[in-house]
């Protein structure tokens, strides 16, 4: 059942798939994602099933969307496949798919800073409510695996960003900053996942995710990759709204999809894992090498100021990179370079 995606993506999954892990694991099992559309879930489900093409895996997909419609943006073209089941729901009504389901991968939730300010309720809600229904789902299947998606901002201000952040590293996080609703929500999510770990013995793991970016995610994000990115496929000048001096760590999502497969089929239960890049870019550095990166575009780096009505809030969360320790201890590093992820993230949308 071979479907028809861009040579980027189809190069993407078959390094994916090709990686050294014991894929076998999944063979034969339904696996639940929530949020399933979205940018980096998506991904996840699309490499279930490519698994089933290349490997013939018999895995099972059941997707959980909150808008059909709205999911067929990045799930149409596997639609009427008989391996992938989408269930349109909220992920904070009791789930009400399929019940025999062998691995949960929650991944349901607003992560672009856009809706920070505009639905800060919803933000919080789908890390609170939603991990507590995802876990029950899993504790009625008595699944084998529960995949929580987290993220580095539950690190919050750390006093010295210079130095690498390792899973035990936290700072100070204001709980009454509206702005504080994602990172406060994922920590309570991790927490939900320890509590039903200790008390009902559900799988839990959990990974935490820095800027991950690549083919398919959304242009409009509001994040200043998704930005840049946009710029450049629009061929437009690209705009900074700062000075650039803020460093991040940039992923690119293949490698990002390895390392959550590495944890779901080699973590330790009960534990937390950081997914992302261990070296830092500028982002006036990321500008420039964006706009150098197809000079017949022309596109050059301008400055603007910040609107006042943008919806956008800026993060408090002090920066700094990952130590990324923990998971290369389990053979999983990032190899794709800056210059090629996003060379090929600019050319999955052409054509």
């Amino acid at each position: 059942m071979p479907t028809k995606r861009h040579p980027v993506i189809e190069e993407d999954l078959r390094k994916i798939v090709s990686y050294s892990l014991p894929w076998n694991r999944l063979f034969g099992k339904t696996i639940l994602i929530s949020g399933a559309s979205g940018f980096i879930p998506s991904y996840i489900a699309e490499t279930l099933l490519y698994l089933n093409e290349y490997a013939n895996a018999g895995i099972h997909v059941v997707a959980l969307v909150r808008d059909r419609e709205r999911a067929m943006h990045r799930l149409g073209h596997l639609a009427g496949r008989p391996d992938l089941t989408i269930i349109a729901q909220n992920v904070l009504d009791p789930y009400s798919g399929p019940t025999s389901i062998d691995f949960v991968i929650h991944a349901a939730s607003q992560a672009s800073p856009k809706f920070y300010s505009t639905d800060p309720v919803g933000t919080f809600a789908a890390n609170i409510m939603g991990t507590w229904r995802m876990l029950e789902a899993a504790r009625d299947a008595q699944s084998e695996g529960f995949l929580f998606f987290s993220s580095g901002e539950v690190y919050g201000r750390l006093e010295d960003p210079s130095v690498p952040v390792n899973e035990t590293s936290f700072g100070y996080l204001d709980p009454v900053n509206v702005r504080s609703c994602y990172a406060e929500g994922k920590r309570g999510g991790e927490t939900l996942c320890a509590c039903w770990y200790s008390q009902f013995g559900i799988p839990t793991k959990i990974v935490r995710l820095s800027h991950t970016y690549g083919p398919r995610m959304d242009l409009n994000d509001g994040r200043v990759f998704a930005d840049f990115v946009a710029d450049v496929v629009g061929g437009r000048d690209i705009v900074m709204k700062s000075d650039g001096s803020a460093r991040r760590p940039f992923c690119y999502l293949a490698d990002a999809i390895e390392g959550i497969f590495t944890v779901l089929l080699r973590g330790k239960v009960g534990e937390a894992y950081n997914v992302g890049s261990d070296v830092e870019t500028s982002i006036l550095e990321l500008a420039e090498l964006l706009s150098g990166l197809f000079p017949e575009r022309r596109c050059q780096v301008i400055r603007q100021e910040r609107r006042s009505d943008d919806p956008y809030l800026v993060s408090s969360v002090s920066g700094g990179h990952f130590d990324i320790s923990k998971m290369k201890s389990m053979g999983w590093t990032p190899s794709t370079g800056l210059e090629e992820g996003f060379r090929r993230t600019v050319k999955s949308y052409e054509g």
